[in-house]
């Protein structure tokens, strides 16, 4: 964990509670000059609802970890729900408890999509119930949003950096020209897939290293070790598969070692969850990428909260709050 990850809470609610002060200030005024339905909602606790993709991914643990955390910190200023799905592609699910979460009356929503476009229709109807949305994570298509005239402001990383660092790492350390690769992609239909296969391929041609297969792993272990198998006999001289994600990456490590090739295969991944360390510690993933799971929860909250307390309609906000990514070796 950098310095800037440590000091990050901190910041975060000193800003908070900043907001949280000036609000009691205002609720404390005498009647006569502060009505008391402003003040009936200066008292009400803004309810935000985390929704993220698989819980079976140790990467968005680790997200609602953070998020509970930040709650717990802060038990005054709001209350928390978290939900996510039960496998990467459970997009209806998704949806239904973003309907869920309507029905409910959160004030806010924070989400990590599922599927970059199918989500956005389920998102229009939370916007237009008043719930504040701000996106985290898997940043939704831009030109479906437009047409449907949404803004809805991104909190996250740039995938396409991080991706081509862990790339770059690779080919520095590992491949010469002309050498053959594969990449083992996320969720093709979600933008943090498209980016980092961007990312990795901008890095390969940069090197004189030729991408000879391209494939989705649904960002899940088991999907990704199938997938490296079918890479690795479809294509022999292969040197290396760029994983979209660590869980992918776990599962290409058993595909290299079953086709005998362990040491003679890079495997190199993206997310830096807990269960990809030892593989780095003993050379079997040689590079992945931190893109700090907990702080994209807690930017996204309080960018949703400062919405609130700002008294912001959804058709105000909009950009893009860039989350860091950092390259990640061997110690």
């Amino acid at each position: 964990m950098n310095s800037h990850d440590k000091n990050l809470k901190p910041a975060l609610r000193r800003r908070f509670l900043g907001v949280a002060l000036s609000i009691g200030a205002c609720a404390a005024l005498p009647l006569s000059i502060y009505s008391s339905a402003a003040a009936a909602q200066a008292a009400h606790k803004p309810k935000v609802a985390l929704v993220m993709k698989s819980l079976a991914n140790e990467f968005f643990l680790t997200m609602e970890t953070g998020a509970k955390d930040y709650q717990k910190h802060n038990p005054n200023q709001f209350d928390l729900i978290t939900n996510g799905i039960k496998d990467e592609t459970d997009t209806a699910n998704q949806i239904r408890i973003v309907e869920q979460m309507i029905v409910s009356k959160v004030d806010a929503l924070v989400i990590a999509p599922a599927d970059s476009k199918a989500l956005v229709p389920v998102i229009k109807k939370a916007v237009d119930a008043g719930i504040i949305v701000v996106n985290i994570d898997n940043k939704l298509d831009t030109d479906v949003l437009k047409s449907k005239d949404l803004n809805v402001p991104f909190v996250g990383p740039d995938n396409a950096k991080g991706a081509r660092q862990v790339g770059e790492y690779l080919a520095k350390q590992k491949l010469k020209s002309g050498d053959e690769v594969g990449i083992i992609e996320g969720v093709s239909t979600t933008t943090n897939a498209q980016q980092r296969t961007a990312g990795f391929k901008q890095a390969m041609q940069t090197a004189g290293v030729k991408v000879v297969a391209l494939q989705s792993g649904d960002w899940e272990i088991d999907k990704g070790n199938a997938v490296a198998s079918q890479i690795l006999n479809a294509n022999p001289n292969v040197k290396a598969l760029l994983c979209g994600n660590d869980n992918m990456a776990i599962g290409a490590v058993s595909a290299v070692r079953a086709a005998g090739k362990a040491g003679k295969v890079q495997v190199v991944g993206y997310d830096n969850i807990n269960a990809i360390k030892p593989m780095l510690a003993d050379g079997r993933v040689l590079a992945t990428a931190d893109q700090y799971a907990a702080k994209q929860a807690v930017f996204g909250i309080d960018t949703a909260l400062k919405a609130i307390a700002d008294h912001k309609k959804q058709s105000e906000l909009s950009g893009v709050v860039e989350t860091p990514v950092d390259l990640v070796t061997k110690k």
